[in-house]
């Protein structure tokens, strides 16, 4: 690749700090470093020990806080991390440049291996949908269940909005894209990227809007903004491209983990079509369409794929099962009855 193509990005020791992403109540964050890559890390502290861990992804253009409302409504549930994937949220690029969905697939396992805390939860919206599917595949023994909100795998006719972002992956458009668009303002941008992904703006909080702004115009300022955008959608395009056994929808026949599939019917970057395919796909799979929803359930309705969730642990018999320890407790003595009550009233 030509070095005229994307903008130069200096190595991730010497890149500028451009100000703090925004931590919501309960939330914590913190820097893990593993071999070619530094990860940001985004938890909150789960209601009580002892629950199963879980591992948010994001998509393209997104971070760790794109899961936020989610993983407050499910701290009864999981012990919930959310990781920025590298070059998005507080991550640095990789050390190597890789943004394919390999090399992201490849970050997630990484930081699981060095964690000790699979098998887990694995979520995933979007492109992160694309990783986390490749990761169920090829690592079976790091998940438990998979969770994908719209997840970017491939379609023969792509929707029509989406063809500006698959664009990105042109060599020297991401560059001519920022010059055309120099003079937009980050409010602009975040107005723009509502439109694409939400079934209905208007759900969208005054304080949820002016926090986007805010973290919009953190993303500018970093040097490697659109380099790791661009270079992520030519991993989409390029993933999209595999067949054999590296294609993504070869790999989702390949999951073995209970698989719950969320679909938006006002979904402007993946097709609503592609839900009875999906279904079809992964072998052990429960599918949730949300007729109002765009491209973000997780964001646009929470409690609705919170729900699903709930009741996806309950057809895999995980709840169950920990009812049953809580009350084994309980009867030995224990004060574990407040906690087996909670999680009924949890299960919906």
């Amino acid at each position: 690749m030509s070095s005229t193509e994307l903008p130069f990005v200096p190595p991730a020791n010497v890149l500028p700090k451009v100000g703090t992403v925004r931590v919501a109540e309960g939330e914590r964050l913190r820097s893990v470093e593993l071999p070619g890559v530094t990860l940001t890390v985004r938890s909150r502290p789960p209601a009580r020990k002892g629950l199963p861990p879980a591992l948010y992804v994001h998509g393209l253009g997104g971070s760790s806080q794109n899961w936020s409302a989610l993983m407050a409504l499910l701290d009864g549930v999981v012990d919930g991390e959310a990781v920025d994937l590298p070059g998005f949220g507080d991550s640095p690029p990789p050390d190597d440049g890789d943004y394919s969905v390999t090399g992201h697939a490849r970050a997630v396992i990484r930081y699981l291996d060095a964690s000790g805390r699979g098998p887990v939860h694995l979520f995933g919206n979007s492109l992160g949908g694309a990783i986390t599917t490749r990761v169920a595949a090829v690592r079976p023994d790091l998940v438990r269940t998979l969770t994908l909100v719209s997840p970017a795998l491939p379609e023969i006719r792509v929707q029509r909005a989406a063809v500006p972002t698959g664009l990105l992956a042109v060599p020297g458009v991401a560059l001519l894209f920022t010059r055309l668009t120099r003079e937009w303002t980050a409010e602009q941008r975040v107005r723009g990227v509502m439109a694409l992904c939400y079934g209905d703006p208007g759900r969208v909080t005054p304080e949820g809007f002016r926090n986007a702004v805010q973290e919009m115009e953190r993303r500018l300022r970093l040097p490697y903004f659109w380099d790791a955008m661009a270079r992520s959608a030519r991993g989409i395009v390029n993933a999209y491209t595999l067949g054999g056994q590296q294609g993504l929808w070869r790999q989702a026949e390949r999951v073995l983990a209970p698989t719950l599939l969320v679909y938006g019917g006002r979904d402007q970057l993946v097709g609503f079509r592609m839900a009875q395919k999906a279904a079809r796909a992964f072998r052990d799979s429960r599918l949730v369409t949300l007729p109002d929803a765009g491209h973000v359930a997780m964001m646009e309705y929470p409690e609705t794929v919170a729900l699903a969730f709930r009741e996806l642990l309950e057809d895999a018999g995980e709840l169950g099962a920990r009812r049953a320890r809580h009350a084994g407790r309980a009867d030995a003595g224990g004060d574990a009855v407040d906690e087996a009550g909670t999680d009924e009233s949890m299960g919906g």
